[in-house]
């Protein structure tokens, strides 16, 4: 059994997918809020799991807190730690602690749109897709190895409610996912950096990203 602790800062849309998931071997030890006021606090513990709060606004600095964080990870010994829309910026200090063992999805298909206001900046450069991304991450932000993308359409007359939504869908989707390929220790992280799927078919072409099969393997777009 791993166990894994899941960083929110609001609702944890994410990390409720994580949860509902039910993923063999896995033990979501903690849920772990930098925002007293997060909604995904009460969804945890309604669901037996245990929550804490480290908020930032009580350090004087993003070394101070995120050292801070690390203490109150580093209680539950976990195998994984996993970012489900925590909004803070980490050091290298942090992410150095948890490297291979940490990871994050972003609503962009990296390194496309980096950064905030995905969306937004989707729509503004008229490409015709857009998705979502689960990587390891690393120091750089937004450049850590990919595990799993999933592509979504950009239609025309979207918004960014719109296109916010149909990548939502596909995120609770393939975050469950990623996790579940690290539990069953099936992520192979290349020294070129590149994420290996052991037991990957070799003839897998196109797209590696949903639909999945109901062996819970990658398919083809």
């Amino acid at each position: 059994m791993k166990s894994i602790v899941i960083l929110i800062s609001g609702r944890g849309s994410n990390m409720e997918a994580i949860v509902r998931a039910a993923i063999p071997g896995a033990r979501i030890r903690a849920v772990i809020s930098n925002r007293p006021d997060a909604g995904g606090l009460a969804f945890a513990a309604e669901h037996g799991i245990a929550t804490a709060v480290v908020d930032h606004k009580g350090y004087a600095s993003r070394e101070t807190f995120d050292a801070a964080l690390i203490e109150a990870i580093d209680a539950w010994r976990p195998d994984l730690v996993v970012l489900a829309g925590f909004m803070r910026i980490l050091t290298d200090d942090f992410v150095d602690h948890y490297r291979g063992r940490l990871l994050n999805i972003h609503p962009s298909l990296l390194p496309a749109f980096a950064g905030l206001h995905t969306h937004r900046r989707a729509l503004e450069s008229g490409v015709r897709v857009h998705g979502a991304t689960v990587h390891f991450v690393t120091p750089t932000l937004d450049c850590g190895p990919v595990v799993i993308q999933a592509v979504v359409p950009v239609l025309p007359g979207d918004d960014e409610p719109a296109l916010a939504a149909r990548v939502l869908a596909q995120e609770h989707q393939i975050y469950p996912q990623a996790v579940r390929w690290f539990i069953a220790e099936r992520l192979v992280i290349e020294p070129t950096g590149r994420v290996v799927l052991r037991g990957e078919a070799d003839d897998v072409t196109g797209c590696v990203v949903p639909p999945l099969d109901a062996s819970g393997d990658v398919g083809s777009c």
